[in-house]
């Protein structure tokens, strides 16, 4: 990746719906080298995927809850049905194995406190944890930020 691919992915990061040509301009680059550079990035797997940034207050799903996870099960086996119970919980928005005094750390939304107990309750069912910690958002500072590219 050179200067150029960087600058496209910033363009991309800040507005995923401009179009190739709007893209071009603001590099510096032809339509079609644009292009042929994006579908490059594409195919090496640099773009997963082009998505938009809603407004979770204005969709009702103003609730933002870190959930931090400790486990007595390493296994593959475990990991694999945990990876899995988790995935199928819609108001799960990021999931990550951590390093550190926790396991693992849920970002999960919610219109409000009851709808996060009943997701809890799902969280918790037919899968053993051994300490589940919830930590309460009161105000996002700065989310989905642009990724830095060095």
């Amino acid at each position: 990746m050179d200067r150029i691919d960087k600058r496209i992915l910033e363009e991309l990061q800040r507005d995923s719906s401009a179009s190739q040509r709007v893209i071009a301009e603001r590099v510096g680059l032809s339509q079609n080298a644009c292009w042929r550079r994006l579908q490059a990035m594409e195919k090496a797997g640099v773009i997963r995927n082009r998505t938009i940034t809603l407004d979770r207050e204005r969709l009702g799903v103003g609730l933002v809850v870190f959930v931090m996870i400790k486990t007595r099960h390493h296994s593959a086996d475990w990991l694999d049905m945990f990876r899995n119970h988790v995935s199928a919980i819609p108001e799960v928005i990021d999931f990550f194995r951590i390093g550190g005094e926790y396991d693992y750390m849920l970002k999960v939304v919610t219109p409000d406190m009851a709808r996060y107990d009943s997701f809890y309750r799902r969280l918790i069912s037919g899968i053993e944890l051994h300490t589940v910690t919830s930590h309460f958002a009161m105000e996002a500072i700065e989310e989905q930020r642009p990724i830095p590219l060095p």
